[in-house]
């Protein structure tokens, strides 16, 4: 007998929607198409959209040091309530995941976690010869190089050092690209209570020089680099000529507002690193989106209390929440003709497993792990701040009506959300590499 069976869905598999129905045993899928095994629980996806579970490729969870602001508990939370299946955090806690000590903890506190779940290791000036044992090291998804400063005291600036972590690198390295001596240079053109300056300080030159140095050390030592929310329009022209073992990310944030407008709207809950920009950034982004230059979408989940964002500039904090709402800005955003359902997967299901060799999951095939997030492509939904499940309890999307939501999310065949409830206990696992 089956464990779960879905039925009547329009299932995205091979490339395409199939009216098809799913038969999962032990948290794989047993069964796809038309049979008559009985099941102990059956899921009705009639009218709905059945894709491969979703991954983000890019959360901060605050946890250890910030846990009054998010926990991988209320995090995962978030994700599952927002239709993700798994999530790969950031190492830029406190203190930071640059250690075996460090991430074997992190690994141990995630049993409490929804959502599956992968940890970056964090690359430091001093730690580079760590890097090389991490090939087989378990729940680990890359290394992470934050060549520029953001939230946390995680730097690697100097260019000797970021050639010591590529030389050393056993896996991909996700990178925030910015440059560190840029930024100390053109702090001066921060004015103290005009967060609109915050992209002119943190400017095109900031994001394309550090882009530019990554490319090309990835290069001479033949690694992998992924190269994190990308911003602007040079940065795009550059790295889509130099694709390969290069491969980069856009967040729904940055497809989705605007410089001035979004300052002028929600103010320091637009400050994120590297920042919103101007339309004619934006406008690239979009062209390359069309064109699949990029290779993933994340949502740079990075909360912070709004006692803390409603600080004077610049003495706010940058970032904002987005792993529950990734799918519904996404999901109207190809209701609205911006990109296709098949580019979106491609983002954010089959590119993800490619890059970071990720085993048995973005897609529905036999014998996959049994990971689905089922949309109602037609669902028209308000997204409003008592809503969130993050700690942090905003959004910059509140207020916003989106077309297209996730109803449920099924994590290892068990049903972890549906229709806005969170169902049964924390049972994510850590993701296996390849």
């Amino acid at each position: 007998m089956l464990d779960l069976k879905i039925i009547n869905g329009n299932c995205f598999i091979n490339g395409k929607l199939e009216k098809q129905d799913i038969g999962i045993k032990q948290g794989k899928i047993v069964n796809i198409g038309s049979f008559g095994e009985e099941s102990k629980e059956t899921f009705n996806a009639e009218n709905l959209t059945v894709l491969p579970g979703c991954i983000d490729t890019q959360v901060h969870f605050r946890e250890p040091g910030s846990t009054d602001t998010e926990d991988l508990n209320s995090g995962s939370k978030a994700a599952v309530m927002g239709g993700i299946t798994s999530v790969f955090e950031m190492p830029n806690t406190k203190p930071p995941t640059t250690n075996f000590e460090e991430f074997e903890k992190k690994i141990n506190i995630a049993k409490k976690m929804y959502c599956n779940h992968a940890f970056f290791f964090g690359a430091t000036a001093e730690n580079y010869e760590t890097l090389e044992k991490l090939k087989d090291l378990k729940g680990c998804c890359g290394i992470k190089l934050f060549a520029g400063s953001s939230t946390g005291n995680l730097l690697v600036d100097k260019e000797d050092d970021i050639e010591k972590v590529f030389k050393h690198a056993s896996k991909v390295v996700a990178v925030h690209s910015e440059d560190e001596e840029i930024l100390k240079i053109r702090k001066k053109l921060i004015e103290k209570g005009n967060v609109k300056t915050h992209p002119v300080w943190r400017n095109e030159e900031v994001a394309m020089s550090s882009t530019r140095k990554i490319v090309k050390i990835a290069k001479r030592f033949n690694k992998r680099a992924h190269i994190l929310h990308i911003t602007t329009k040079e940065e795009i022209d550059f790295l889509s000529q130099n694709k390969g073992n290069i491969t980069f990310e856009i967040t729904p944030q940055h497809l989705t507002f605007c410089a001035p407008d979004c300052y002028d709207k929600i103010g320091t809950y637009a400050q994120m690193n590297p920042p919103i920009r101007d339309k004619t950034h934006q406008d690239r982004l979009w062209y390359a989106i069309r064109n699949n230059y990029n290779d993933t979408i994340g949502s740079d989940h990075a909360p912070h209390l709004k006692v803390n964002k409603d600080k004077i500039y610049p003495d706010s904090p940058s970032g904002m929440p987005g792993v529950q709402t990734l799918l519904p800005v996404m999901l109207n955003h190809i209701n609205n003709g911006k990109l296709k359902l098949e580019q979106l997967i491609k983002f954010i299901c089959e590119n993800p497993v490619k890059i970071f060799g990720i085993k048995n999951k973005g897609y529905i095939k036999k014998d996959f792990d049994a990971d689905f997030t089922i949309v109602d492509l037609n669902k028209k939904i308000t997204i409003d701040n008592k809503d969130m499940q993050s700690k942090c309890k905003w959004t910059p999307y509140h207020g916003e009506t989106f077309k297209g939501s996730p109803i449920a999310t099924i994590i290892n065949g068990k049903i972890k959300m549906k229709d806005g409830n969170i169902i049964g206990e924390p049972s994510g696992k850590p993701l296996i590499f390849v």
